[in-house]
């Protein structure tokens, strides 16, 4: 009984940053943007940052695709959001071992705030790069910002 009250509060979250996503929209001044596209689905994704004082100062979203994908994207840019370099590329690698199944510590999914309730996608394998393709944006976006910053 339990357990569905639990399973039916995610799902709900799940929903509800779906249709309410935070942080969706262009940036007017963001010099960091990519769009990917998942080829099994066809889901897309672009986001955008603004990078101030080696944190992630901006951030948003556009996209078009499942449920799982657009929620995952919302959660993501209020992780991410205000974090330092380091500590996004650490948040990052925690949901990428989470929607993988694999286990992260307490702090980590503390860390990763409502985000942390997609790792029941790890059961559904072909929903992992819908729920992980934000993320990997991110990812890459900040290693631009880092090459950039090293050239």
């Amino acid at each position: 009984m339990q357990l569905d009250k639990l399973n039916l509060l995610y799902r709900q979250l799940i929903l509800e940053n779906a249709a309410h996503p935070q942080h969706y929209g262009h940036l007017a001044n963001s010099s960091y943007h990519l769009m990917l596209r998942n080829p099994t689905c066809g889901d897309t994704i672009n986001v955008e940052m603004v990078f101030q004082a080696e944190k992630v100062a901006e951030i948003a979203f556009t996209g078009q695709g499942c449920t799982i994908s657009q929620a995952s994207a919302s959660m993501m840019t209020s992780v991410l959001l205000g974090q330092n370099l380091v500590d996004a590329k650490k948040l990052i690698a925690s949901f990428s071992r989470l929607i993988m199944g694999e286990p992260i510590s307490d702090q980590e999914n503390q860390a990763l705030g409502d985000a942390a309730v997609l790792a029941s996608v790890a059961e559904f394998p072909t929903r992992i790069r819908c729920a992980t393709l934000a993320w990997h944006a991110a990812d890459n976006l900040l290693d631009q910002y880092l090459e950039k910053k090293h050239e």
